[in-house]
């Protein structure tokens, strides 16, 4: 099984990366902040104004390091990428099967039934915690309702559309799920965020969907072209395809515990004049370093029973969906949890 490698978050304004050696050193100005080796190092991901030597961009590209770039509130920007990996064959079947309406509908259905069954989960979870909840009771109802709706859609844009209707109900429900003081949540907000709630989420997810790409990339596929998400310029449509899976299961319950725990208060927040709303620079941190935390939390995969870290995750799951394309398994088997 892959070995998990630490993931480096730079935070720090004006910073500036280089090599030496065999080592990633960070500086700002001629003050030297830290000095890590690299091959302990599976990414970088540089938030605001921080530069990166192009020597060590190259270095990092041929040694299967990823950078990723993300404005200083954590909305991505680019990647730094080296040569793509994997058999040639593998991405043309992907492309092939992408242009196959009733192969993408095949795995886009399994991948929102496992979407809308984490979420569903998500929901059991807190009513056999907290008792019972009219409301929630309700929605857990109309999400076992959109799993059997799913699972005899055969077109594409019908599977959008349950897909659509279960997010809905979902996070109609959300903010019952929520017990931090001062935290209200009146539904998803995507561009730009609005509240503090939102702000979370769209952080870890951006933070989750570059943990697909990466994994996508190192089995060989090509995270731009999807299955369930259309094909858009410089949208990594397969990595949001996988991020589906995920977003209950890790990132949702990942900013209700940050909340609920008080790790994270209102406090932490700043309204921009336009009303968007971002994290404070030390509670991005604090939420970097609890999400790092996280990805080394181990579980036992429902489908391989390998104990693995949660961070390995779509690893695992890209690797599963190359294993099918290929013509390995007659399934792609996607992430649910038990």
């Amino acid at each position: 099984m892959k070995k998990l490698l630490n993931t480096l978050y730079i935070t720090r304004q004006e910073s500036y990366l280089k090599k030496d050696r065999e080592t990633i050193v960070i500086k700002q100005g001629n003050e030297k902040l830290g000095q890590f080796p690299a091959l302990s190092l599976g990414a970088i991901l540089c938030f605001g104004r921080v530069s990166v030597s192009p020597f060590l961009m190259g270095y990092c590209a041929e040694n299967g390091i990823g950078i990723a770039f993300y404005t200083e509130y954590g909305r991505f920007l680019a990647r730094v990428q080296g040569r793509q990996t994997g058999n040639v064959l593998l991405r043309r079947t992907q492309y092939r099967w992408a242009d196959d309406k009733e192969r993408t509908a095949e795995i886009a259905r399994l991948i929102v039934a496992a979407k809308i069954a984490n979420s569903r989960s998500v929901l059991l979870r807190e009513l056999r915690n907290h008792g019972e909840n009219e409301s929630l009771k309700s929605a857990e109802l109309r999400l076992s309702s959109s799993m059997r709706r799913v699972r005899v859609a055969k077109f594409v844009d019908e599977i959008r559309g349950v897909e659509g209707d279960a997010a809905s109900c979902y996070f109609a429900v959300f903010d019952e799920l929520i017990r931090g003081s001062g935290f209200a949540f009146g539904g998803r907000v995507r561009r730009p965020p609005t509240d503090p709630v939102n702000a979370l989420l769209s952080f870890v997810y951006s933070l989750v969907t570059q943990e697909c790409v990466s994994a996508l990339y190192g089995v060989g596929l090509d995270p731009y072209v999807g299955f369930l998400h259309r094909d858009r310029p410089g949208r990594a449509s397969l990595a949001l395809d996988l991020l589906e899976e995920f977003r209950a299961s890790w990132a949702d319950r990942f900013v209700l515990t940050v909340i609920n725990r008080r790790q994270v208060q209102t406090k932490d927040f700043v309204t921009e004049v336009s009303g968007a709303v971002r994290l404070k620079d030390d509670a991005r941190k604090k939420i970097l370093t609890l999400y790092q935390e996280r990805k080394q939390v181990e579980l036992t995969h429902p489908y391989l029973q390998e104990q693995i870290p949660i961070g390995l995750l779509p690893h695992c799951q890209a690797l599963l969906l190359a294993r099918h394309l290929r013509g390995d398994t007659d399934y792609y088997t996607p992430y649910v949890v038990k």
